[in-house]
């Protein structure tokens, strides 16, 4: 028997949308830091170290964030290690979202003029002091936009966790719209409540975006 849809299951989705909101944190700054890790090694004059950046990127971009979840909760589980559906979501979003933030940064590094590069390099400051001291500071203009606005996505493919069975927003809708069979009601509620994390940062994309093109 289906009860009513109440405030209690309101609630219930807010609070699932702070699970939503704490996995997208642990991705993106995860994802951000092994992305620079990858984006130094893809933009580094050995071939063998750029070479496996560029591997590690095209596996994991050509292989669907679903499959990586499965791989890691499911084939993990056959082969008996029990991976927790938090560690498991909170892994697979941090390396998918590496290799496409080290993807973007790289082209944003390449943007710099090659100029920056061979005056950096006649002051004598070896490649991490060149992208620490030269190339960094001008790529971070050209990387924030783009950066916030894969920032979003993040956020949306957060409810992809909800096949393993990890409670943020998506997998709440679907407990609540089992128990109330309100399917209506409670995805339209759900939308607004992506809306309500997405928007803001698009306008902060939007807002970023226009500074910096009026600072060139």
């Amino acid at each position: 028997m289906f009860r009513e849809f109440t405030s209690n299951e309101l609630l219930f989705l807010i609070a699932a949308a702070r699970w939503t909101v704490g996995l997208t944190i642990v991705a993106f700054v995860g994802g951000g830091i092994l992305g620079l890790g990858i984006l130094l090694l893809r933009v580094s004059k050995s071939r063998v170290l750029s070479g496996l950046a560029i591997g590690y990127i095209q596996f994991v971009q050509g292989t669907p964030l679903l499959g990586q979840l499965f791989l890691l909760y499911f084939g993990l589980g056959v082969v008996g290690f029990r991976v927790d559906p938090w560690l498991a979501a909170s892994v697979a979003l941090t390396v998918n979202s590496s290799a496409f933030l080290a993807e973007i940064w790289r082209g944003c590094v390449q943007s710099i003029p090659r100029a920056q590069w061979e005056g950096s390099g006649s002051l004598g400051l070896s490649f991490l002091q060149q992208i620490r001291y030269v190339i960094l500071p001008q790529s971070i203009r050209i990387a924030t936009p783009p950066t916030v606005g894969y920032l979003v996505q993040v956020v949306k493919s957060t409810s992809l966790t909800s096949v393993i069975g990890f409670v943020e927003l998506t997998r709440a809708a679907q407990i609540i719209n089992a128990a109330t069979f309100r399917p209506f009601l409670v995805y339209l509620l759900v939308g607004v409540i992506y809306f309500a994390l997405c928007y803001p940062l698009t306008l902060a994309g939007r807002r970023l975006e226009a500074k910096f093109h009026v600072a060139r």
